[in-house]
């Protein structure tokens, strides 16, 4: 009996695997830095960001998301409304390459399978990796060094709606709280002695999304059940 209830709860699991709906697109938006150099404004996209997205929704209430994107974050003293920062005149450009994974959650039901065109807000949460350039202070100029990886923590607020039968289009903002303080050079690791560290140096990181995406959903009639 034990046997038989493992083989129809594996029946039923591959059944309701196959039957999910998929989503695949494009993110396109801007970025902005907020650290120890640069503006301090949390949401002003001065950078472009482009990407790619994929969803598993598993079911109405959540998917699991993974997205690839491209941004070149940008800092300079002279866009601050600190009067210090602006005598500094510290300015960077970094390219970062991340990618994320993890659960999208909308506050209500979404179903692209009813009769009407369903829409939602959601929140968006997981792990992200990203790869970035490491500066250094010389002088009064921020040189590039080289490039690492580090991790990020991800944290998105967004609307999505669907658009006919098969595409959905969603506006979001999305936060990425970075485990590294050098996205600016403020924080470089190659100097044991810190005398070339400047800023605050309890705080890392932080970059910002802001931006549409686009996704085609496809696959069969998703059956939702328990997870």
């Amino acid at each position: 009996m034990r046997y038989l209830t493992v083989i129809i709860i594996a029946i039923f699991w591959s059944f309701c695997t196959h039957a999910q709906t998929y989503e695949v697109g494009i993110y396109a938006g801007g970025a902005n830095f907020i650290g120890d150099v640069g503006s301090t404004s949390y949401i002003a996209p001065n950078a472009p960001a482009v990407g790619g997205i994929f969803k598993w929704n598993r079911s109405k209430r959540h998917s699991f998301r993974f997205t690839a994107i491209f941004a070149q974050l940008e800092g300079n003293d002279a866009d601050s409304d600190e009067s210090r920062r602006q005598i500094r005149n510290y300015s960077f450009e970094n390219s970062v390459k991340e990618v994320s994974l993890g659960l999208e959650y909308t506050f209500w039901d979404f179903d692209m399978h009813n009769d009407r065109n369903p829409s939602t807000p959601y929140l968006y949460t997981g792990f992200t990796y990203f790869n970035h350039d490491e500066f250094i202070l010389n002088g009064n100029n921020l040189e590039k060094t080289g490039t690492s990886g580090n991790f990020a923590i991800p944290m998105v607020l967004g609307y999505k709606v669907v658009i006919g039968t098969k595409l959905v289009l969603a506006f979001e903002i999305g936060a990425r709280y970075a485990l590294t303080d050098n996205l600016d050079g403020s924080a470089p690791e190659n100097d044991p002695s810190g005398t070339l560290s400047f800023g605050n140096l309890n705080n890392d990181d932080w970059y910002m999304f802001t931006g549409f995406t686009l996704t085609y959903a496809f696959g069969r009639k998703p059956c939702f059940c328990a997870f």
